[in-house]
């Protein structure tokens, strides 16, 4: 087996491993874990556009950016329409192509479709992408060519884990208008087409009642907006949704906005100079959040501006310019990430802490040594990835650390082995993370203690799994959060099997101290049910909707058994509800919302009757 990271016993996809002793000794870093167990081992198979192969969990990879998609059945057999881009054709990847699976494989829609870029539950397109023209607009000469690069090194896989108990490495492989102001006014749009669900509305199409054909026992539908802005030709990523107290809010394109949670009605609007490029996964515990948005309207304007924003009120606080990078990297692109005060705006060569409160910048980047390129952050903790020097330009050498968010001082380092690198971080406490080698195409999952020392490596034996990670595009940086699909407790990682259409998918759920599987729940008739976090102690699952059954919001114990539905959706709205692409979801205040991860049409006619936000209540 592969080992993974340094200071990490090895360990991963496959037996279980001793964390004190690996292949070369103790201290060297765990192996890649086996399905059930993943902790800080050799990743497994990297998002790229290898052939296709069984993925780290046994997934049949799908192909990545700039391969052919085939089509996937529809709703009713048929097969499902991808988003039209500006001249009629599917909206284009970063190579003009159709767009490719989220960044761990595409998982099947509701109705075993692909799901759109920038779903949460669905395959996503990786984060960062701008809204028009996409990640390589306007970049040419050297920066086009290692654009170009990291696409194929990020196109969308889909990761199996091989193994299961025995001596197998883990191997993933490829699957392949408004009024209000940045300047503090938190007016709410004039007229965003709201559809209440009274007969009175145009939510499908005409004058039916959405909740006409609602039966007992079944949620009613609150309310469905469609997109009201006019959009680049071809269209925008969606950011959130989020819901703050009675509100939920979505960003896209120059805009955020807060609608009512329960009849979405407006709240506020801000507008932004320029195209929104960077979001954080969350807001802060006290509902504030800082976008990052382009310098200006130039074609690869650089995502360098800051702006606050309090999603409770929607008035726009402090904004400020990250400092622009220098050197061989200066094009990196900034991604933003929250840890309890502190937001940090890192790229490929720089990264910055700033006061969440005021904007003053906390920290910087060391001089020398290991430099961060990434956070992940959660309400109390903030975690950093860094590159390390390693004397080799063949040797790759990465680590993990809990960073002080007011100095961004590292309290711990935890290194992986030489060429596995940090690709996401599904919690932040506990702290589990993702890793990948790339040359080699292997993926590990490890779980770390407080103090920074190897907890455990799941072990996924012969499961498939696809979490979904990311929202829009990101060239030249990293998000390391923002994936469902997975969820932690203090004891316990879950992680959802691989979708299949009319197969019902399960739920795993792995002891921490060991990473060895403790249960698996299946998912209610022929459908697919993805975790979104934990919720009162259990664990919260969005079960997909099919054409003969609707979505509902459901939980599972910390000691298994099957899904316990808090709200089922009608079968009657099923097909509103699957049809969202790349669809995001939140829950909150007894609402569950699901909203489209983009918005793109043929025309401007057609933009408008977009479908962008859908709510859900008892």
């Amino acid at each position: 087996m592969t080992q993974p990271p340094s200071n990490q016993p090895p360990g991963g996809f496959g037996a279980p491993q001793d964390p004190n002793q690996g292949p070369q000794g103790p201290g060297v870093p765990p192996v890649p874990p086996q399905a059930p167990q993943m902790p800080p081992v050799p990743p497994q198979t990297p998002p790229g556009p290898p052939p296709a192969a069984p993925g780290p969990y046994g997934h049949q990879p799908q192909p990545g950016y700039g391969y052919p998609q085939q089509p996937q059945p529809g709703p009713y057999g048929y097969p499902q329409q991808a988003q039209p881009g500006p001249y009629g054709q599917p909206a284009p990847g970063p190579y003009g192509q159709q767009p490719a699976p989220g960044p761990y494989g595409q998982q099947p829609g509701p109705y075993g479709y692909p799901q759109q870029p920038g779903h949460p539950g669905g395959p996503t397109p990786p984060p960062g992408t701008p809204g028009g023209g996409g990640p390589f607009k306007g970049r040419t000469g050297l920066v086009a060519a290692i654009a170009a690069g990291a696409v194929l090194v990020a196109a969308v896989t889909t990761w199996a884990v091989v193994g299961g108990g025995d001596d197998k490495e883990p191997i993933a492989q490829p699957t392949a208008t408004a009024s209000g102001s940045a300047s503090g006014s938190a007016e709410p749009k004039p007229s965003e087409s709201v559809d209440q669900g009274d007969g009175s509305g145009d939510g499908t199409g005409g004058s039916d009642d959405l909740n006409a054909d609602r039966k007992p026992g079944e949620a009613k539908v609150n309310w469905l907006l469609k997109n009201d802005v006019d959009l680049p030709r071809n269209g925008a990523d969606v950011h959130g949704p989020w819901i703050v107290g009675d509100t939920v809010v979505k960003a896209m394109y120059k805009g955020v906005d807060g609608y009512s949670l329960k009849d979405g009605s407006p709240k506020w609007h801000v507008d932004l100079p320029f195209e929104l490029c960077a979001v954080p996964a969350e807001p802060s515990a006290n509902g504030l959040m800082v976008f990052g948005y382009a310098e200006s309207a130039k074609d690869g304007a650089k995502c360098t501006q800051l702006q606050q924003i309090d999603l409770k009120t929607g008035k726009a606080g402090w904004k400020k310019a990250v400092p622009k990078p220098k050197g061989l990297f200066a094009f990196s692109d900034n991604t933003l990430a929250i840890g309890g005060n502190t937001v940090t705006a890192s790229g490929s060569s720089s990264a910055y802490g700033f006061s969440l409160t005021d904007g003053r910048q906390l920290f910087a980047s060391p001089a020398s040594g290991c430099k961060p390129f990434a956070y992940a952050g959660g309400p109390a903790k903030l975690i950093g990835a860094y590159n390390c020097p390693s004397g080799d330009v063949n040797k790759k050498v990465q680590s993990v650390s809990e960073v002080d968010p007011n100095t961004g001082k590292p309290k711990w380092s935890f290194k992986l082995q030489a060429n596995w690198e940090v690709d996401k971080v599904y919690s932040v406490d506990p702290l589990v993370v993702s890793a990948t080698q790339r040359e080699e195409k292997k993926w590990t999952v490890f779980a770390l203690n407080p103090n920074g020392s190897l907890r455990s490596q799941i072990q996924g034996g012969k499961d498939k799994f696809a979490p979904s990670c990311g929202g829009s595009f990101v060239v030249f940086g990293r998000n390391l959060q923002g994936c469902t699909g997975v969820a932690a407790d203090a004891q316990r990682f879950y992680m959802a099997t691989e979708t299949a259409y009319g197969v019902p998918n399960e739920v795993i759920a792995f002891d921490l101290k060991n990473g060895k599987p403790v249960w698996r729940s299946k998912a209610p008739g022929e459908q697919t049910m993805t975790p979104l976090r934990m919720e009162g102690g259990e664990v919260l699952v969005y079960v997909e909707p099919r054409y003969d059954a609707g979505g509902a919001v459901a939980t599972i114990a910390p000691a298994g058994g099957a899904p316990k539905i808090q709200l089922q959706h009608p079968v009657a709205t099923s097909e509103i509800e699957g049809s969202f692409y790349s669809a995001g979801y939140a829950y909150g205040g007894g609402t569950f919302v699901v909203a489209s991860g983009r918005v793109s049409a043929l025309n401007d006619k057609d933009e408008k009757q977009v479908k962008t936000m859908m709510a859900f209540s008892k």
